[in-house]
């Protein structure tokens, strides 16, 4: 939690302010009870009306310039604590933005999105109470203890005995329960991560008539979360009875020692009634103090779990500038390449090694597992290389910085990925300040400009979340088409024209060959019609490569190849395709 106070920095000011307004609040308050006993004792006794009449108006007084410091430190705790969650938002969403894919395979989106959402929220709120209640509530404590000690000392000594005890069943409590909470915010990253699964496949739930089954496990899920959580409560809701218990013992004693004290006349009413008043404040204060520290004891542990994002440190690092080099004729090489993910069993991909000259359009065909998608995302370096080296343009992609890598590289990711927004405001993704026409003559090349002029509003066309307005075929199209308005050195097209039938895939194939220039491309595909152009195909075997060389090529040499030709072939006279 420490560590996340550098979030504050921009609002000392607030900090200050907000506790110091309700410290101000807080000794008016504690002057209220002598002022009621000046009443009962002087006004009231003496039959006084207007004594009474002044004392009342000062205890308004004192009530209305109470509630504007109230109001004003709530001003200044809100505005601290919102601005820390945004500063905090801010740099843990800048941090996940740096990771690279190995740590954000690892941490896993679910916990990341309950990270960002549902534990910087309660830090928030955190920040707020303690600002507001964290001076306060002990400063009446203790103040009234001390009022208590100027009006009797042998009534004081009661709160004396009691105030020790609640402090020790409060701070017992708390460390007693933030372990539990730790563990139901664990639960929670569950079943958030359960949610998400479901929601995002339902359409293969329901095909596979698997909503019972998944029912039970959300249910198991949502029981044990429960059951910590009911448990984390009772230790929690502890607090209050107890408290109270010893209030209300001490507030027996008080009343009776008082009694005595009048009968003995050491002391008059109105300053019982002062007492009395003095240990209602301090029941009061107690029962907020209990809450604030179950907000604390929640908030530590969502505090340690954001911190732990923070503590993650990318194991991938780019440089400032990127260092000069010769022109190279290869726009990229994979010099004896091999790719272990973390936390992962054996090699991805082992001992790849070939070169791509400028220009040059590659193929890369395999099954299902055998490493297509881990040897392209190595090029934009998604992924580095456990052993060798990759290399663009003459240079290892570890020299490069982000900026000038990236910018030299489009890649189209297998699923097909779209953002709220228009059509337009997509397509400038690939660049910020494309124009219209730089924006149709790349639909055009990836074959999506005829169904976008079709659309209302043509570029104006609003996608929704995810593109669920847009069919398989045609969302691919538009990821193809915002990959090329950003004019690259190297494209990358990862199986992301499989929604594409023959003619159109053809089409999109010659039109990317019709750009001409050094725009080097990668292919991956599972069709070899669609690589059958290619200068040369690539054929990857369990993370090795099994062949490379033209189609006619490898059907005479790569068993590999051939059998999945053969396949291709089988499945198109069959009528599959």
């Amino acid at each position: 939690m420490k560590k996340l106070l550098v979030y504050l920095k921009g609002y000392i000011k607030e900090s200050i302010l907000g506790p110091l307004f309700k410290l101000l609040e807080a000794t008016f308050e504690l002057i209220v009870p002598l002022v009621v006993a000046a009443i009962i004792d002087n006004g009231i006794a003496g039959a006084d009306n207007r004594y009474i009449v002044t004392r009342v108006l000062i205890m308004i007084t004192l009530g209305v310039v109470g509630l504007v410091c109230s109001i004003t430190a709530q001003y200044f705790a809100a505005k601290a604590a919102v601005g820390f969650a945004t500063g905090l938002r801010h740099a843990l969403f800048w941090h996940i933005q740096e990771l690279s894919f190995s740590e954000i395979d690892e941490i896993g989106t679910a916990r990341l999105i309950n990270r960002m959402t549902s534990d910087v929220n309660s830090v928030q709120g955190c920040v707020n109470m303690v600002l507001r209640l964290f001076l306060r509530s002990p400063f009446i404590v203790f103040g009234a203890m001390i009022m208590a000690f100027t009006i009797d000392i042998k009534c004081a000594l009661i709160f004396c005995v009691a105030i020790p005890v609640l402090m020790a069943i409060v701070f017992g409590i708390m460390i007693a329960s933030i372990p539990l909470y730790s563990k139901v915010q664990e639960r929670l990253d569950a079943i958030l991560k359960t949610t998400r699964e479901n929601l995002n496949g339902t359409r293969v739930i329901r095909a596979f008539n698997r909503e019972d089954d998944e029912i039970i496990s959300f249910n198991d899920g949502n029981t044990a979360l429960t059951k910590i959580q009911v448990f984390a409560g009772k230790i929690s809701a502890l607090m209050n009875p107890i408290t109270f218990a010893v209030i209300n013992a001490a507030m027996v004693v008080l009343i009776y020692t008082g009694a005595i004290q009048v009968d003995n006349g050491r002391l008059s009413q109105g300053q019982v009634v002062a007492l009395v008043n003095y240990m209602s404040q301090i029941l009061v204060e107690l029962v907020k103090l209990a809450s604030l520290i179950i907000q604390i004891t929640k908030a530590l542990a969502s505090a340690n779990r954001v911190q732990e994002i923070f503590e993650i440190e990318s194991t991938m690092k780019f440089l400032e500038s990127t260092p000069q080099s010769e022109d190279s004729p290869y726009a990229v090489e994979f010099e004896n390449v091999a790719l272990k993910y973390k936390n992962g069993g054996a090699e991805a991909l082992v001992n790849i090694d070939f070169k791509v000259k400028k220009g040059e359009t590659i193929g890369i065909i395999g099954g299902t597992g055998s490493g297509k998608s881990s040897l392209v995302h190595m090029i934009p370096r998604f992924y580095d290389a456990t052993a060798g080296q990759v290399k663009v343009d003459g240079i290892n992609v570890k020299d490069y910085s982000k900026d000038d890598l990236r910018n030299k590289i489009a890649i189209v990711m297998q699923k097909a990925v779209l953002f709220n927004g228009t059509i337009r405001e997509n397509m400038r993704w690939g660049k910020a300040d494309a124009t219209d026409e730089e924006i149709m003559e790349a639909l055009k090349c990836a074959q999506a400009a005829e169904f976008v002029e079709d659309k209302d509003g043509r570029l104006d066309y609003a996608i929704a979340q995810g593109g669920r307005n847009l069919s398989g075929g045609q969302r691919q199209r538009l990821t193809i088409a915002r990959a090329l308005v950003s004019n690259p050195q190297i494209l990358i097209l990862d199986d992301s024209a499989s929604a594409l039938d023959y003619a159109t895939d053809a089409k999109l194939r010659e039109a990317i060959r019709g750009l001409g220039g050094k725009l080097t491309t990668f292919i991956v595909s599972q069709r070899t019609a669609s690589l059958r152009s290619a200068d040369r195909i690539i054929v990857m075997e369990d993370g090795a490569v099994a062949g490379i060389g033209t189609h006619d090529e490898l059907l005479a040499g790569c068993t590999v190849y051939k059998e999945i030709y053969g396949t291709d072939s089988n499945s198109e006279k069959g009528g599959v395709r």
